[in-house]
């Protein structure tokens, strides 16, 4: 390991197969993933895009015991009744091994399609509640802001009821997550920092919930070559489009100030061939195998119980790159099994 301490046992690690990826080889990519050691593949869904909750079924079909996680389901865009008949057939056929999330959705896709609530919060709070209850056999009448049911009950359950995981990136959301949620989704560009506070409200809402466990995964932006500069050039390219959008992420990073100082002076090509060292080792886990196990292992002391690999733009090589550089080491410390 070259002198770079492994991770915890316990952690786990997934990777993305990104929604631009053809779907045709979502099959051989889940079997490639699950041989090569990785606990979880995660799928997005995404608007305009393949659905996630085909694709779940297919990774499944195709695989043994990887779980798969679909991160995230638009709460806005989905009717409770229909969620859950959908996680009822994956949580019944694989037991054990789907975990789904909600979230909010990209605003602008919302109103797109129809589908903008006056408050999105609510709109997550409501579903993933109902959506849970539904799961768990009740029968739901709630005519509220969100979700309006009338005596709605599923005939058939799962035996085990899925964990339900929340996609938060600010404090309200995060809060909520801790109370309602069994665990949270942190998008790309959660740096170490970013991550002990998201912590610090998931925690708040615990205690609001009365819960006493939850889980983090943490959607982290890799990029592995034995040619170090090649692989810190493509993360800094791609973290140069998307550097203005992560406001919260920029702001709790440790760094925030000199991010922000840097983006007013330098145009997004200059970013994209200027960007400091220390900001790809603080949003992303890119260089060599060594520097990017380094990356990973501040993630996961800073509290995130799965890190996942997520492909710089839907990068087809990512894999590939993965299972050579990485999983090797990463495999030996979590043992076997």
């Amino acid at each position: 390991m070259n002198g770079i301490t492994p991770p915890p046992s316990s952690s786990a690690f997934g990777v993305i197969f990104h929604p631009r990826f053809p779907s045709e080889l979502l099959a051989d990519f889940s079997r490639r993933a699950e041989v090569a050691g990785f606990d979880e593949l995660w799928l997005w869904d995404d608007c305009f895009l393949p659905g996630a909750l085909t694709s779940a079924a297919i990774a499944l079909s195709a695989t043994r015991q990887i779980k798969v996680g679909i991160g995230l389901l638009p709460a806005t865009a989905y009717n409770p009744l229909f969620a859950a008949m959908e996680l009822t057939t994956l949580a019944r056929a694989f037991p054990g091994r789907v975990l789904p999330g909600f979230g909010h959705g990209v605003g602008s896709w919302m109103a797109q399609i129809g589908a903008a609530p006056r408050s999105s919060l609510t709109a997550v709070a409501e579903t993933v509640t109902v959506v849970r209850r539904l799961l768990e056999g009740d029968s739901v009448t709630l005519q509220s802001e969100h979700v309006r049911l009338d005596q709605v009950q599923m005939q058939v359950v799962p035996e085990d009821v899925p964990p339900l995981y929340v996609g938060a990136m600010r404090e309200r959301t995060l809060r909520l997550a801790g109370r309602i949620g069994d665990g949270t989704i942190l998008t790309g560009m959660s740096s170490p920092s970013y991550a002990r506070w998201a912590w610090e409200h998931i925690r708040a809402g615990m205690a609001e919930g009365v819960r006493s466990q939850h889980r983090v995964v943490a959607y982290l932006d890799v990029k592995v070559s034995l040619d170090g500069k090649t692989a810190r050039d493509a993360a800094r390219r791609a973290l140069a489009a998307r550097l203005p959008w992560a406001d919260v992420q920029i702001a709790e990073s440790g760094i925030g100030a000199e991010v922000a100082a840097f983006l007013k002076t330098h145009t997004r090509a200059e970013l994209g061939q200027m960007m400091p060292d220390t900001w790809l080792d603080t949003f992303t886990a890119s260089g060599t195998p060594e520097q990017v196990r380094a990356s990973i292992e501040r993630l996961i002391a800073a509290g995130v119980d799965s890190v996942i690999f997520q492909p710089l733009d839907g990068d087809p090589m990512c894999l590939d790159e993965y299972i050579r550089y990485l999983m090797p080491s990463l495999r030996s410390v979590k043992g076997p099994g």
